[in-house]
């Protein structure tokens, strides 16, 4: 009684194209050049990657002390404007 019923399915079109086998070579892949890393490379990437993450704790450092000074002064000034 509270059976979905499904529409019926057609069959599907056939393909409009079919693949053909050929018998040519493989184009062939350049090799790519090899890239060596040394220690001083890590140790740059290290560096950057310090700098980059100090930069942004300040960033929210002073973001976070912005609002709690600004949420300060809003009920010093509500404060105010009360008496």
């Amino acid at each position: 009684m509270f059976l979905p019923k499904y529409p019926d399915n057609p069959t599907p079109p056939p393909p409009a194209h079919t693949h053909t086998a050929t018998t040519e070579p493989a184009p062939d892949r350049r090799a790519l050049p090899s890239v060596s890393i040394d220690q001083k490379t890590v140790a740059a990437l290290v560096v950057g990657g310090v700098v980059l993450t100090t930069l942004l704790a300040a960033v929210a450092v002073t973001a976070i002390s912005v609002a709690v000074a600004a949420v300060v002064l809003r009920s010093l000034l509500r404060d105010q404007h009360r008496r």
